[in-house]
């Protein structure tokens, strides 16, 4: 597969071979099912995996992992199930706010609602109340699969650190940082996100980075 075109194309695609080469296949976005992916992006805000996922084993168990069950639950029921992950009523909120856009867009039908075209159900999406551009983005590309590039705090990281992008970029601008240059493949962005937040976990950290044992060491 030979994309390789501009400068900054080579470039991205170069850290992208180094990370994979040295990582392997992230298989993410860790779900069971499209629907999962959705609940899992709106609860993983503000918190990590492992608490999200004693709040999704919660829901699974009382077989509810089905936007019409869920729906149906009151908001201080969900409220309980998903206390797991954190700030609990304000995630049940919103993802009672999904839940009623999924039902008024789509009568809860996913694969319905990934037949729209990405640009508007992305402003859709983040005219849902509680969700921003990095969860809209991880719907997109990990459920809807639709070519959208999520972008978080360990890309902004990894990319200043190695002077591609100013330290102050906004979400949008370092979002199409790599739209603008990079192939529209689902696979590519899947596997890249995933790559640079296993490279900034454990190697670019926020104070300061292991860089002698980092995979992305040579294009410092």
């Amino acid at each position: 597969m030979n994309y390789q075109n501009s400068p900054r194309e080579r470039l991205l695609l170069q850290m992208y071979g180094y990370m994979l080469d040295r990582l392997g296949p992230s298989q993410w976005w860790p779900g069971g099912s499209p629907f999962e992916v959705c609940i899992g992006a709106i609860l993983t805000q503000n918190t990590n995996w492992s608490n999200v996922e004693k709040a999704i084993l919660n829901l699974e168990e009382k077989s509810l992992l089905y936007p019409d069950k869920l729906f149906r639950l009151t908001e201080e029921e969900l409220a309980e199930l998903i206390r797991p992950a954190g700030y609990f009523r304000i995630k049940a909120s919103r993802v009672k706010n999904f839940l009623f856009f999924l039902k008024n867009e789509a009568s809860f039908d996913l694969e319905i609602l990934s037949r729209q075209d990405l640009s508007q159900l992305r402003h859709k999406l983040l005219a849902v109340k509680g969700i921003g551009p990095e969860t809209a983005d991880s719907i997109l590309l990990y459920a809807l699969k639709k070519p959208t590039f999520v972008v978080d705090t360990y890309t902004a990281r990894i990319c200043n650190r190695h002077s591609l992008v100013p330290e102050d970029i906004g979400y949008e601008e370092l979002r199409n940082y790599f739209m603008d240059v990079l192939p529209l493949d689902i696979d590519l962005f899947n596997e890249f996100h995933a790559l640079l937040v296993r490279v900034g976990k454990h190697w670019c950290k926020k104070k300061s980075g292991l860089c002698g044992d980092c995979p992305l060491y040579s294009f410092l």
